[in-house]
């Protein structure tokens, strides 16, 4: 369950620091009872963008495989891969 805490708390930075380590996950902070920030470790910023990376490439070829006209053929792309590497 994410972390929500108020924009006060962020006064003291190592304990938000050690929370957003341990958790791995984003903390969100309120300022007047809304949502104003988010605060996330390194590591799970960089998960983020890998999934956000994979989710991108995961529509890119849903969309070739829809397209149908860049397809090529498993036969077609062995003969490529044995003139390429056949050597």
């Amino acid at each position: 369950m994410p972390a929500i805490r108020p924009i006060t708390d962020l006064r003291n930075t190592n304990e938000i620091s050690e929370l957003c380590h341990e958790q791995d996950e984003p903390i969100f902070i309120t300022k007047n009872g809304y949502g104003d920030l988010v605060v996330m470790s390194i590591a799970a910023y960089d998960k983020q963008l890998a999934k956000l990376d994979l989710y991108k490439k995961l529509a890119e070829g849903e969309a070739q495989a829809k397209d149908r006209s860049s397809l090529i053929s498993a036969d077609d792309v062995f003969k490529m891969l044995d003139e390429k590497y056949a050597k």
